[in-house]
């Protein structure tokens, strides 16, 4: 079998969200499944580091799908002419997007629907181009995968789909997050918290990542009490930041917030393993990666109570209303003063995260594909 994929996400040292999905549960589907032929679609050159094994080839489309006329331009003229040109037999698409002209069998992973939701957090473009297409590729998809329950239930009531057409596929995270040792830690807090402890948040500086609501309860928790915590913001500034940079300009204690940037893997684990707890309180998420890469290095969660979030969380996870500043605020007091507090969601996360593994991803996918060969 020739399976085509989706690959456009895997970009060279800028691996996060989906991109991160499709490099672990590929990497160890093409392993796995040797007798099958994989063609990977790229939109621009890509690294040979993402051709995991002798049965994957790879094909750049033009143009760069990075714009919506674009988009229509890559999926239904380029994807539906390469799709016939290497004779697939399946194309599976990790980011939702497909052909609507092809007849062959699609499967696509919508990771959430967030753009139904909070359409202002994307501009006027892609809104139009998401609102118009993705309820089309929901239905033209032949199986629809997604990464929590939650967003199950939400592709279910917001397009119409039946649940026995979705599958649900789990994201996994990296052996590499595990729990530091003293020594790491104490090396991390004076690499990056000038040796104090911090709260941490790691993941895109966008505005569904509700970072504007972090910065506020982080100034008034410190406000309210003699705390040298700091907080950590990792991850690289996305798009519409004005108000982060607003809120950040208007803090009294900005001096104990450290902006990081996007950091390597390896240095992340150690961030994560070495941090108080993990700050994670976005207004909607599909599944929610950092929570589970943080449970993994035994760290201490305050995430969101709505959407895939406490799902994934299970009882590692301090649950609040995102929306609600002093709620977040009154979290992290909780977790700032008391060590046993610290010390029973650190051993809840790190069993809570054993239900997670991209290796299960893998196996998931491959069940969705078996189920499409039966159709």
């Amino acid at each position: 079998m020739k399976i085509a994929v989706n690959t456009r996400f895997l970009i060279h040292d800028k691996i996060e969200g989906i991109g991160r999905f499709t490099l672990e549960s590929l990497k160890r589907l093409v392993l796995e499944h040797p007798e099958h032929e994989f063609v990977f679609f790229f939109d621009r050159p890509y690294h040979p580091e993402f051709l995991f094994a002798p049965n994957v080839s790879g094909m750049i489309l033009t143009p760069p799908a990075r714009h919506p006329l674009l988009f229509v331009w890559y999926f239904e003229w380029s994807v539906t002419r390469a799709l016939k040109a290497v004779q697939a037999d399946m194309f599976i698409s990790c980011d939702g997007f497909l052909s609507l002209q092809t007849s062959i069998p699609q499967i696509s992973i919508i990771h959430d629907l967030a753009f139904e939701h909070y359409p202002e957090d994307v501009s006027y473009l892609v809104r139009k181009y998401y609102h118009y297409y993705f309820p089309r590729f929901a239905k033209k998809a032949t199986r629809i995968c997604t990464v929590s329950e939650f967003s199950k239930q939400d592709i279910c009531q917001t397009y119409g789909i039946s649940p026995s057409k979705i599958d649900v596929v789990y994201n996994g995270a990296s052996s590499i997050f595990h729990p530091a040792t003293d020594e790491i830690k104490l090396a991390t807090k004076a690499k990056y918290s000038q040796g104090y402890e911090y709260f941490v948040y790691v993941g895109a500086l966008q505005p569904r990542k509700n970072i504007r609501r972090l910065l506020l309860a982080f100034d008034a928790f410190k406000s309210s009490t003699n705390s040298e915590t700091r907080l950590l913001i990792v991850g690289r500034k996305a798009w519409k930041t004005e108000d982060i940079e607003v809120t950040f300009d208007n803090m009294k204690h900005k001096v104990s917030v450290l902006f990081t940037g996007r950091i390597p893997d390896e240095e992340l684990a150690n961030v994560f393993g070495s941090a108080l707890a993990l700050i994670y309180v976005p207004y909607l998420e599909g599944f929610g990666i950092p929570i589970l890469e943080a449970m993994q290095c035994g760290t201490p969660i305050i995430t969101s109570n709505i959407t895939a979030m406490p799902e994934v969380a299970g009882n590692a996870g301090i649950l609040v209303n995102p929306l609600d500043i002093d709620a977040i605020s009154d979290a992290m007091k909780s977790l700032d003063n008391d060590a046993s507090l610290r010390t029973e969601r650190s051993k809840n996360g790190l069993i809570q995260a054993q239900k997670f593994s991209w290796e299960k991803t893998a196996h998931l996918l491959w069940d969705s594909i078996q189920k499409v060969l039966k159709q």
